[in-house]
C-alpha cells in the first residue's frame, strides 16, 4: 500500500514504538501546530529525546513517501518557504 494511506500504517513501526499510538499521534499533532519540543514533552508526559526521535523517524518517512510517491511533476514556478 502507499499514499497518505499509509502513513497511518505506518505509525506502530516507528523506532520509539514503545510509545502508545495515541501519544505518537499527540506529539507528531502537536509538532505540526508549532509547539515547542520541550512544551511538548511536558504535555504528553515523555523525555525530550523521545519527542526528538520521534520526529526524526516521521521525517525520514515523509522524505521516503516524497521520493516513492511525486514523480514526473511538470511546474513552471516553485515557491520555497523555509528552507
Amino acid at each position: 500500500m502507499s499514499g497518505p494511506k499509509s502513513a497511518i500504517l505506518w505509525l506502530p513501526t516507528l523506532q520509539v514504538n514503545k510509545l502508545p499510538l495515541q501519544t505518537r499521534v499527540q506529539i507528531l499533532s502537536m509538532l505540526c501546530e508549532g509547539s515547542s519540543m520541550r512544551s511538548i514533552s511536558r504535555v504528553a508526559d515523555v523525555s525530550i529525546n523521545a519527542v526528538s526521535k520521534l520526529l526524526v523517524d516521521a521525517g525520514k518517512f515523509c522524505a521516503e513517501l516524497h521520493d516513492r510517491e511525486v514523480r514526473n511533476v511538470k511546474s513552471k514556478r516553485v515557491q520555497c518557504y523555509e528552507i
